[in-house]
């Protein structure tokens, strides 16, 4: 029987006892965070983050609408219906329609909104296309300031939220326009309302992006484009562009792993490119079997376990640099996201 292979992989396999204990000291490590994280809670001290990460952190999360990948495998059909939507809706209305793409995590909703921003019936459609990144943190002067800067390519130096609201009604004023809201995580109505007031004025279509049914619910939001999971064939031709290639020969026995692999992805395009990126140019067997390893403990049920499972086994094939893109995708907040970051700083 072979040796189980595990991101330790580089020690001897006598060495049990000494990986035993490392499992503990990371139970050990889980459990202390819970209980700092109870404290914490408890005599309400700060999260101890520093401006200068947090700023760090919200440059790894920006977005744009620059379209990186120039193949984007199974979305024609998600991106046709929405751009059929919009376009139909922006004809027949002088009233602010709002759009949204609700997934879970590492589906592509990022992605598939770029492809209807850039796809060229959009372009010729709206007078002014304006991109905002909004992550976590919905700061109205914020997106305000930045609608104003994409329009007029300036920064508006304005300090009052009022100088800021007047700003975007003048330079909005008589124009069609699309303004993509991407990675929306805000559940509060009252800041979606203060936002929505300003942009009534014209004839405005907003395309919104969150993970969040929520989000969709308090914008009040019709229609609603729920994304799912990429379909078998979609899901091996993306795992096969990042793995082999074009010009690599695909050996049968590769092929086999690297369906497994993919199996357990549960047609999650971010699962399926960062394993795929991993095994690119590898034609070792064993660094394939390392991974099929690995992917066979995730949870091939639920896309959204399956991307939380990708993290460890990311780290220990991947520079520091891709890994920390890799978490700031997921955006999480839980105990076991702080168990994770430790164990991969070192």
């Amino acid at each position: 029987m072979h040796p189980k292979s595990s991101c330790l992989s580089r020690l001897h396999p006598k060495d049990i006892l000494f990986r035993r204990d490392i499992g503990k000291r990371m139970n050990d490590i889980t459990q202390r965070f819970h209980d700092i994280d109870e404290e914490r809670s408890m005599f309400q001290f700060s999260t101890g983050v520093t401006d200068k990460q947090a700023e760090d952190d919200d440059e790894w999360r920006q977005t744009s609408s620059v379209i990186t990948e120039p193949i984007i495998y199974g979305r024609d059909q998600d991106r046709e219906q929405i751009v059929e939507s919009l376009l139909r809706h922006a004809s027949n209305s002088q009233d602010l329609s709002i759009y949204t793409i609700v997934g879970m995590g590492g589906l592509g909703k990022t992605t598939l909104a770029k492809q209807v921003f850039n796809d060229d019936r959009v372009s010729k459609h709206f007078d002014l296309k304006i991109w905002v990144c909004v992550s976590n943190d919905f700061n109205t002067k914020i997106i305000l300031q930045s609608i104003i800067e994409c329009v007029t390519g300036q920064n508006p130096n304005l300090n009052t939220l009022e100088a800021m609201q007047k700003k975007v009604q003048e330079v909005l004023q008589s124009k069609r326009y699309l303004l993509v809201l991407d990675d929306v995580w805000n559940e509060d109505q009252r800041k979606w309302k203060e936002l929505k007031g300003v942009l009534q004025c014209a004839m405005g279509t907003i395309l919104v992006t969150t993970r969040l049914e929520q989000v969709a619910s308090i914008m009040e939001v019709c229609p609603v484009h729920r994304l799912i999971e990429l379909s078998d064939d979609d899901s091996w031709s993306l795992f096969k562009h990042h793995a082999f290639g074009h010009d690599r020969e695909e050996s049968e026995e590769l092929v086999a792993i690297g369906k497994y692999i993919v199996r357990k992805c549960v047609g999650s395009p971010l699962a399926i490119k960062t394993l795929g990126s991993l095994l690119r140019g590898e034609s070792e067997v064993q660094q394939w079997q390392n991974i099929k390893e690995h992917a066979s403990m995730m949870d091939a049920t639920c896309s959204s376990r399956v991307v939380t499972k990708i993290v460890p086994i990311a780290h220990c094939n991947t520079p520091f640099n891709s890994f920390h893109f890799l978490w700031s995708s997921f955006h999480t907040s839980s105990r076991t996201s702080k168990y994770l970051l430790l164990c991969n700083t070192s």
